[in-house]
Parts: C-alpha cells; structure tokens; sequence
C-alpha cells in the first residue's frame, strides 16, 4: 500500500483542507451507525472510515478548479467517486475474489462483519454514490452518471475483476498485456473519470479542455497502478521488472502533467498530485 498523500506531500496545506471538505461531507452524506439495519450502516462507516488517500476525490476537485470552478462544486462527484471506490475494494476483498484479510490497516470487510453483509455493504455504497449524483442538480449530472457508470461496468471495474479472476485461475494467463489491460480496467477507469466528472462538474463541455483533462486522468491513472505494483513487488511491477515499471510510471505522469499546461495556475492541484506520484515513484 502506498504512503499515504498527505504525510509524503511538502505542500500539504491545501491538499489537507481539500481532503476534511470531502471526509465532512462523507461525514454526512452516509447513514449514522444506528439506522436500522444497523450492521450494514456500521460496515459502510467502517470501510470509508478511516479513509485511504482520497487520490480519486482530489483529482475531481482539482479538475474543476482546473476548469475555472470552485473545488467544492464537484464536492457530490467527489464524494460518490469515493463511495464507488470503498465498494471496490470490499468486494476485491471477498473470498471470491482476493480473498484479503486486511484492508486499510484493519481487518477486511468480510472479516469483521461476515461475507453475505460485505457483498450488501458493496451494493449500498454503490447505490448511495449514484443517488448522491442525482440530488443536486450540478451541472451535467447525467453525464457525471454515464462516465461513471461506464468506469464500473464490463469495460472498466468489473471487466477488469474479471479477467484478474482468470489470470488467478489460469497463472500462464498472467502476461504484461493481460495485466496492462487489467490496470486499465481496475484503476485507470475509475481515476480518469474522477477527472473527467470534475470538469464536467465545473461545467465543462465537450472540447478541448475536457479532452486535456482525459489525458490527464488516464496517463495518472496507469502511473498510479504501475507505481503501487512497485511498491508491492506484484503485478506489472513483476512482469516488466520494478526498474522498467517505474520508468514508465513516470514518463506517464510527464505526459499527464503537460496536458495541463493550458490551464495554467487553475491546475494546481492536479500538479500537485502529480508531483506527489512522482515522489512516491522514487521510493
């Protein structure tokens, strides 16, 4: 598991009040612990708190300042980008798929509250994500819905679930381009559409602008998944070797970062979240 954002970054300050903007609004967008069915209430509670990096969260809100909106704008994006990643990782998680018995420094989902209420506990934060797009009338909302839709389906999340369960059934399956197509599937999806769901949030429309931010988002989003294999001496890391897999990780990022050379100081996070990868990389 890679260090954690905050901790690693020399320019933590904003970063920081960015990632207490989301948590509080996770805070209150998820139902309180007793809310009958309680266990399942406590469970979703459990798995986004304590959070991970909120990478995926940060990336939407630094795309729509990118595009010349306020951060908290994308908030509901953001917030829902998180909810669709937590239900991920509990179901990566199960015996059927995984089989991990931690997650986040504590047990597993599955391990704590039984494997039939860690499948619902994916299902509700899944459902909660899409609801939550749906109340507040932001800007282009279905088209933040359809892009994250697409991200969780057969061709990014769940495909990419897929074909992981086959190179676990069939090891000689396991070959560099089985597994760049499950990076691409399984983390790159979800983190180029956190992206493009800012922009869209900050009212961006089809052009140039939003197609730089996709750049962006599917250049970082493979970084992301090569430097974590680095890390954990597992996947592409394995098949290209570490040295090969952290080159490539950031020839990525410099192409990411100069996508966003148009919009100037209104990237800033984004920049920052790059720079962060990069510090991770050397690692």
């Amino acid at each position: 598991m890679m260090t954690s954002l905050i901790a690693s970054h020399p320019k933590t300050q904003r970063l920081e009040r960015l990632t207490a903007l989301v948590n509080d609004a996770l805070e209150r967008t998820l139902p309180k612990a007793a809310l009958p069915p309680q266990v399942v209430h406590e469970a979703m509670r459990y798995c986004v708190f304590p959070g991970g990096k909120r990478f995926r969260p940060l990336l939407c809100l630094g795309a729509c300042e990118a595009v010349g909106a306020p951060a908290r704008q994308a908030l509901s994006a953001a917030c829902a980008v998180e909810l669709i990643h937590t239900y991920s990782l509990v179901h990566d998680d199960l015996p059927a798929m995984d089989n991990a018995d931690e997650r986040r420094g504590q047990p597993a989902c599955h391990r704590k509250f039984g494997e039939g209420n860690a499948i619902l506990v994916g299902d509700a934060l899944l459902t909660l994500a899409f609801e939550l797009l749906s109340r507040n009338g932001a800007p282009n909302s279905l088209a933040i819905i359809r892009r994250f839709g697409h991200a969780c389906g057969t061709v990014g999340l769940i495909g990419g679930q897929v074909l992981d369960l086959q190179v676990i059934s069939q090891p000689r399956t396991s070959t560099e381009r089985t597994l760049r197509d499950i990076a691409q599937r399984k983390t790159a999806a979800l983190i180029s559409a956190s992206v493009a769901a800012g922009a869209l949030a900050g009212g961006a429309a089809s052009g140039p602008p939003l197609k730089r931010l996709e750049r962006y988002g599917q250049e970082i989003g493979l970084a992301f998944q090569l430097v974590d294999d680095v890390h954990d001496v597992e996947g592409l890391a394995r098949v290209m070797g570490a040295d090969q897999a952290r080159s490539e990780a950031k020839r990525l990022i410099t192409r990411a970062v100069r996508a966003l050379e148009p919009f100037g100081k209104r990237a800033g996070i984004l920049r920052q979240l790059a720079d962060w990868l990069v510090a991770i990389s050397a690692r």
